[in-house]
């Protein structure tokens, strides 16, 4: 049985220790230039701080540079390649050639992972890059697991291969698209996508300028170009029988308690299997409880539309409202995120187990003073709790129907 690596998502270091908490073997991660989202990078301290505490733990870290650069990025992203070879980061993802290329010539020691962007759909191309020096490719989105199966076959074992389990998908090939350029000129395949793809669009007639008529698919509106969410977690066994090494969770742009949350479902998810046993129930309803948009099993298939026709919202059924800090002498301390009344449904998340009822009987702010609302954002509650929590749980308030 081949060990599956579960690879999360982090825009900061808040979602990268979360990851880790919540069962991650490694973790992707951008610098300021050369990813492809551009509001989620560290900068170079944060990248070292990172890699060192990563490799404490005995985990990995990945980094982003997948854009598809044009000549102005060559020169800076010599310096940046180097300075990533230096501080030891475990493999770099990128997609352009030429970038390809000169990870190779400087910095000979990091392994390079095809991304996804490059398109990878068959068993030639896979092992083309795998001749050229890659470690691992990470496939299309758009493949089938029965393709999977046959580039598996067609490889030779030692190049790793990676897909996404979990996570928005784009109506661009493999996030390849255009449209975002076009319509508000911020360039997607640099990391500034606006997603046009989720916006509802009208019509208008050149002789009736200010008449708008909504283009209609259905009574509810035209979402041609709206995708489903990819979610997975019901369908490890196919995956892993497909001989994949890398199951990776989308979502760099995410917050830390998404990548907490769907970390430790898949973590659930993938140590059942290897246990060869089901997926545990609790898993399976985690991950229902972030916000997202309705879930799909993307064209591993190829029987299930991935577009959704209903709106472009998300479902929200839980939000974050806070993260356990301490526990001493029965009390709780806790880091407020977001509103919360002590009156309200709450659920306290532990690191690999499944979510319990919190009920709060007394709860008092930094002033010792008991309070019945929490509304000032990173303030320190103290709640009286008879059970000790560890460091790091998360608590969510449940949007009750």
């Amino acid at each position: 049985m081949i060990k599956i690596e579960l690879l999360s998502p982090a825009r900061d270091a808040e979602a990268l220790e979360a990851g880790f908490l919540y069962g991650a073997d490694a973790v992707y991660i951008g610098g300021e230039a050369f990813g492809l989202r551009a509001n989620s990078g560290f900068n170079a301290d944060e990248l070292a701080f990172s890699v060192k505490y990563a490799h404490k733990l005995g985990k990995k870290i990945y980094l982003t540079c997948n854009i598809v650069a044009d000549n102005s990025d060559i020169d800076a992203f010599l310096s940046f390649i180097s300075f990533a070879d230096e501080i030891g980061v475990d493999a770099i993802i990128v997609s352009d050639l030429g970038i390809f290329d000169i990870a190779k010539i400087y910095a000979p020691n990091i392994p390079i992972h095809v991304s996804t962007q490059a398109g990878v759909m068959n068993y030639a191309s896979a092992n083309m890059l795998y001749k050229l020096g890659a470690k691992r490719v990470i496939l299309a989105r758009e493949i089938s697991l029965e393709d999977i199966k046959r580039i598996r076959k067609e490889t030779p074992p030692e190049l790793e291969i990676e897909v996404f389990v979990h996570g928005a998908m784009c109506m661009g090939f493999s996030g390849r698209c255009l449209i975002s350029s076009y319509l508000t000129e911020r360039d997607a395949n640099r990391g500034e996508c606006s997603q046009p793809c989720r916006w509802k669009y009208y019509l208008m007639e050149e002789t009736r300028p200010d008449e708008f008529f909504k283009v209609f698919e259905e009574d509810n509106g035209s979402y041609i170009l709206n995708s489903k969410d990819l979610c997975m977690i019901e369908h490890i066994e196919e995956l892993a029988e497909c001989g994949i090494t890398s199951f990776k969770i989308e979502g760099r742009a995410k917050t830390a308690y998404y990548t907490a949350i769907i970390t430790g479902a898949y973590r659930a998810a993938i140590d059942a299997y290897e246990k060869w046993k089901p997926v545990p129930a609790w898993a399976k309803k985690e991950v229902n409880c972030v916000s997202h948009r309705p879930y799909c099993t993307g064209f591993y298939f190829k029987n299930e539309t991935v577009h959704s026709y209903v709106n472009s919202g998300y479902i929200r059924d839980c939000d974050f409202v806070g993260v356990v800090d301490g526990y001493c002498d029965g009390v709780l301390e806790i880091i407020q995120r977001n509103y919360f009344a002590a009156n309200d449904y709450l659920e306290i998340v532990i690191p690999g187990e499944s979510s319990e009822h919190l009920k709060i009987k007394e709860m008092r702010n930094s002033k010792n003073e008991v309070v019945t609302i929490a509304n000032h954002a990173v303030e320190r509650l103290y709640i009286r709790c008879e059970k000790e929590y560890p460091k790091g749980s998360l608590i969510r308030r449940v949007n009750l129907r």
